[in-house]
């Protein structure tokens, strides 16, 4: 296990970067804390595998430096990293047993053949293959081989890391719950460093300590999936986790005061913001009304969903959602929305505002 270390850390495919624009992965410092597991998150081509690459030794950046435990590794193969990774797409070898493969990495250590036969055991019962040991790779199906792959990543247990690429691509739901089930324990059970790079938010929330969410190539939040949820820093963090996501209204802030429209709310504190502003309500937070104060809306459709109902509202043509009880009444009068004070987020240019008074989250 080791601390990773990212140092003025940014990577460009081009041979002479000129702006910002310019990098696949801009400008990064930060640490990854020894025995945490880690979920990068975002949409297909924000930089999450660049960096992963970057990591794992597979790619050298542009700038800055990689360091394991304070040893610089920035320029060193992958094979000197002492870890292991798991891609997007099995790599078994096909004419190897199931126990051959993940027996590999072990028997290259020269690790006992008592202790490779333990390891390989435990390994197969968490991935649900110790049936299938003694049959060869060729012929499995796409998601065998993967679950194979995934337990030759987890076989060894004196690894810096452990990264996984978007492992659970090509496996079926349910085994996709299963698997990540026994990654996390794996995790509680070893104290392995993880690092899990995933697109898919139930994946990232339910896998990791903290989710790294990133966005055109920066990392915009780090942090719980709570505070994710309660104060997303970026308003994409506030859009991409959640489901639906964060609604955003243009507004004019002034004070403890906002005005959306013609309407106008109290913030519940105080903020200093310029620039484009915003505030981002989540769907639980917002409350539907009679007459009186609040936003104009009007309810187009609602969806049932089991659990809970998602509202769908028409405020000045754009879609806003709640969510409402699975038991709760939508009045058929309701023509206002309204804010619950807790759920209201503030940004200026993307960026969320911390009201006065508010400590660092």
């Amino acid at each position: 296990m080791a601390k990773i270390t990212l140092e003025n850390l940014a990577h460009s495919y081009l041979p002479n970067p000129a702006t910002e624009q310019d990098f696949a992965l801009k400008e990064l410092n930060h640490d990854w804390a020894d025995g945490e597991a880690y979920a990068l998150l975002g949409a297909s081509g924000c930089g999450k595998s660049t960096l992963l690459n970057i990591i794992s030794g597979l790619l050298i950046p542009s700038q800055g430096r990689v360091l394991f435990d304070g040893r610089d590794v920035t320029t060193l193969p992958t094979a000197d990293r002492n870890i292991a990774q798991v891609f997007q797409f099995p790599v078994v070898y096909d004419t190897m047993s199931v126990r051959d493969n993940l027996a590999f990495p072990l028997k290259n250590r020269g690790v006992d053949a008592a202790e490779i036969q333990r390891r390989v055991q435990k390994v197969a019962e968490m991935i649900g293959m110790e049936d299938q040991l003694g049959r060869k790779a060729r012929g499995l199906t796409a998601d065998a081989k993967q679950k194979i792959s995934l337990g030759r990543g987890m076989v060894r247990e004196d690894v810096n890391a452990l990264l996984f690429d978007e492992p659970l691509t090509v496996i079926d739901p349910h085994m996709k719950w299963e698997l990540r089930t026994q990654l996390k324990k794996l995790h509680t059970d070893f104290g392995h460093t993880m690092i899990y790079v995933t697109h898919d938010q139930t994946e990232a929330l339910t896998f990791a300590d903290k989710v790294v969410v990133m966005h055109d190539g920066r990392v915009v939040q780090i942090g719980t999936p709570q505070e994710l949820f309660e104060r997303p820093a970026h308003t994409f963090v506030g859009y991409f986790i959640g489901s639906p996501g964060m609604n955003l209204f243009d507004a004019q802030i002034d004070g403890t005061r906002a005005r959306i429209g013609e309407a106008t709310i109290d913030l519940g504190a105080h903020y200093t913001a310029t620039g484009r502003t915003q505030i981002g309500v989540r769907p639980e937070f917002i409350q539907l009304s009679s007459g009186g104060a609040g936003i104009p809306a009007r309810v187009s459709r609602i969806e049932d969903v089991g659990r809970h109902k998602i509202v769908r509202l028409d405020v000045a043509g754009n879609e806003v959602s709640m969510i409402a009880g699975e038991g709760e009444a939508i009045p058929a009068d309701a023509d206002r929305i309204t804010f619950a004070p807790d759920g209201i987020n503030i940004y200026a240019d993307d960026w969320r505002v911390a009201p006065q008074g508010e400590g660092a989250i």
